[in-house]
């Protein structure tokens, strides 16, 4: 699923979602932006929320370490952030599984 992102060019940050995720749960843009550059990065098709347009979630991390779970759209070849927060303690099981798999296919 990661091919989604993969003809993406950049970010889309607007008044509908420049300072959201920072007032609803202290996450900063920046933020949001690296965890698309670190790895590992789980991104799957979000079916329940796509009504009206395609959307998607990805588990992921940032500089710091931070565990952020992301729900996003595509437009235009540009991600658009609808929300994102710290990952909740099923969705950190599913990541730890995933670096730890990770990690044991390297030893």
């Amino acid at each position: 699923m990661k091919n989604v992102i993969s003809n993406c060019k950049g970010f889309q940050w607007d008044e509908g979602n420049l300072d959201k995720n920072w007032y609803l749960h202290q996450v900063t843009n920046g933020e949001c932006e690296e965890l698309f550059f670190n790895l590992p990065l789980i991104v799957a098709s979000d079916t329940p929320h796509s009504q009206q347009e395609p959307r998607y979630y990805a588990l992921g991390r940032t500089d710091t370490d931070r565990w952020l779970f992301i729900a996003f759209t595509i437009r235009d070849n540009l991600i658009r952030v609808i929300s994102a927060r710290a990952m909740n303690e099923r969705e950190t099981r599913k990541y730890g599984e995933r670096i730890k798999r990770d990690t044991d296919l390297q030893e």
